[in-house]
């Protein structure tokens, strides 16, 4: 008797075991911590962008909340010449610049053998003559002094503008591409200075006419549609644009702000904020 009750405490210790082991087999998947099938955060990508401090640095800071909420931060990286937002825009220290117009590009890469592209166009400036000792260029006497930009492509510019105003002829057919030396009448024997750009607007008291950069002109807080003498049409082709390297144009950053400088807000921005001086080129 002894032995079956010895026996029976066995039997019943091993089902108490195996119901034990049933019920862990059967405790549902779910009560363990489940593994996060959530998708990891998409990385905020860096766009460094070099840009002329007005208007095109502005432009670039009203659209740096826009481009954060698509996962890009917009670094602007402002600069007062016209040379190194190229170099560095070649050699990979910015992504993009945003300062210049195609004919410039066209001169730099021709000059400097590279091959930076056009990303997007963004607006017009169009390029005015300034003078704080007459108020027409009718007034200009003989043997004034004249500034205009010593680069290529904004010189042959400032010289079509002239002609356009009677000021001077130049050789048929250079148009935009000509230079001091293709001028072929210059009845008041205007003396004519190159001088850097970013020079004009603080040097403009020293000539009888300077003719500026908008950009340049609006840092020295002069108004184009006011202040110039003479300036040019909505119709001028220098539509300033957003430049980077052809490897990564495409990128999708960088397109994501060539369709925010497109846009109907970066347009009212424009009109708002520079009432004509600027004009929106999309």
């Amino acid at each position: 008797m002894k032995k079956l009750s010895l026996s029976l405490m066995a039997i019943f210790v091993v089902l108490a075991l195996a119901a034990c082991g049933q019920k862990a087999a059967e405790t549902p998947a779910s009560s363990a911590p489940a593994a996060s099938t959530a998708p990891a955060a998409a990385k905020e990508v860096t766009l460094k962008v070099g840009a002329s401090s007005v208007p095109h640095a502005e432009i670039l800071n009203s659209l740096k909340d826009k481009m954060k909420a698509q996962g890009v931060k917009l670094e602007v990286i402002e600069f007062n010449d016209y040379v190194q937002p190229n170099v560095q825009v070649f050699e990979k220290q910015l992504d993009a610049n945003f300062f210049q117009h195609q004919p410039y590009l066209d001169q730099y890469n021709l000059d400097k053998k590279q091959n930076l592209v056009k990303v997007v166009g963004v607006h017009i400036e169009p390029f005015g003559a300034y003078s704080q000792k007459v108020k027409a260029a009718a007034e200009l006497k003989d043997g004034a002094s004249v500034a205009i930009p010593n680069d290529p492509s904004n010189a042959g510019r400032a010289l079509a503008l002239m002609e356009k105003n009677g000021l001077i002829k130049l050789k048929d057919g250079v148009g935009i591409k000509g230079t001091v030396q293709d001028i072929v009448e210059n009845k008041k024997k205007l003396q004519i200075k190159e001088l850097d750009p970013a020079m004009l607007p603080r040097t403009i008291g020293e000539f009888d006419l300077a003719l500026i950069n908008t950009n340049y002109a609006l840092q020295a807080n002069l108004n184009p549609t006011k202040d110039a003498l003479f300036i040019e049409d909505k119709n001028s082709p220098y539509v300033n644009i957003v430049v980077s390297r052809p490897d990564n144009k495409d990128s999708e950053a960088m397109q994501k702000l060539a369709k925010e400088l497109n846009s109907a807000d970066t347009k009212k921005f424009i009109e708002d904020k520079y009432k004509g001086a600027i004009v929106p080129a999309f």
